[in-house]
């Protein structure tokens, strides 16, 4: 009796990481896989990346140090930028995957930010702006080789660049503080 149950728990289990494994595997959003995100899943994590660097730049010109504010006023600009250009390159059938606000993860991280100690701020900064612009980066390399639009296709790989900068000077910012 006891066996039957202990697999039928390893087997429950199982298949929910299965369908949770399926799920990253069926929308590319899943950076592990190395599978081209679909169309429309980079364009609803481009612009919540987008949406979530400005939010926490603006949060960091208040609370961070120099070195901080200063990497938070580019980030804005820049970020800004990316944001723009993003909404004037969606192809018109993909207009609603254009988030307006940002997801439920990305809320909890940029609450977490505002509700940061001063002294735990630099930290959880400098860790968010790394692991951001990881995760940025392998989601625009991965659209730049692989992706279906042509037009979004050519500006990913023209943005990534300015990506991988972004991810040196974050790490830098981190390296600093410790």
């Amino acid at each position: 009796m006891r066996t039957t149950f202990l697999v039928a728990v390893i087997a429950a289990g199982l298949s929910s990481a299965a369908i949770a494994q399926s799920l990253g595997e069926k929308t590319g959003v899943n950076p592990l896989l190395g599978i081209t995100p679909k169309t429309e899943d980079f364009i609803k994590e481009a612009a919540i990346s987008d949406m979530l660097e400005i939010a926490a730049a603006k949060i960091a010109q208040e609370k961070g140090n120099a070195d901080e504010k200063k990497f938070a006023e580019q980030m804005i600009r820049d970020h800004g930028e990316t944001n723009s250009e993003l909404k004037q390159l969606v192809p018109p059938g993909f207009k609603s995957a254009l988030p307006t606000s940002l997801d439920g993860d990305s809320q909890k991280d940029l609450d977490k930010l505002r509700d940061a100690k001063a002294e735990d701020f630099a930290n959880d900064y400098d860790q968010m702006q790394v692991d951001a612009h990881q995760g940025a980066v392998l989601l625009f390399e991965r659209y730049a080789k692989g992706g279906d639009d042509p037009r979004l296709k050519d500006w990913a790989g023209k943005t990534l660049p300015k990506l991988q900068h972004h991810l040196q000077m974050a790490q830098q910012l981190e390296k600093s503080h410790k």
